[in-house]
């Protein structure tokens, strides 16, 4: 119900409710987004455990509750086709201390959603060819997050420019540039 015409547009984090994807400082920076105008935040991902999952749940709506914006903030836990909620939220938020390769924000860009994501070690710099194809940010910092993603929603990156970026890390892409790299003889 969140995302009919005319409602508010909808923040969106997804991952593991752990330490590393630090989504108390997304609830922190959508929290000064909400002081700014309206929004709404989405939360997908569940934990190691159900009493885990629970537990992380309950930290972060605590932390909405203590902001004021709990009404405002959704954490429906794992969802098992996130791109539904990729292709209509406004913006998707990495927040992550640390990533390997952070598939959420090619699969995201691959949804045509902007995106915003923390500066961490490793990925989202060269996904996002350092900040052309979305807002990097400093990690742990909500206030340049809050920044960040309200200048997305105000001047989003086009979907399509966003599509044909995460096309760019393609399965079908990076075999074909293997396959050249093996059997280039220059």
């Amino acid at each position: 119900p969140w995302f009919q015409p005319g409602a508010p547009p909808v923040v969106l984090g997804v991952g593991s409710l752990t330490s590393r994807k630090d989504f108390p400082t997304l609830v922190r920076a959508f929290a000064r987004v909400r002081a700014a105008r309206d929004a709404r935040l989405v939360i997908l991902g569940d934990a190691a455990s159900p009493s885990k999952t629970a537990e992380q749940q309950t930290e972060l709506k605590a932390l909405a509750r203590g902001l004021g914006v709990a009404d405002d903030v959704d954490l429906p836990g794992y969802v098992a086709n996130p791109f539904a909620y990729m292709a209509r939220a406004a913006v998707f938020v990495l927040s992550s201390v640390h990533e390997g390769l952070p598939g959420v924000l090619i699969q995201a860009m691959a949804c045509g959603c902007p995106v915003v994501s923390t500066d961490c070690p490793y990925g989202p710099a060269e996904i996002l060819d350092h900040g052309r194809f979305g807002r990097l940010v400093p990690i742990g910092d909500d206030a340049a997050m809050a920044v960040a993603i309200l200048a997305t929603l105000d001047r989003p990156i086009a979907g399509e420019r966003l599509k044909k970026r995460a096309d760019m890390f393609s399965v079908e892409r990076a075999v074909d540039r293997y396959i050249d790299l093996m059997f280039d003889q220059g």
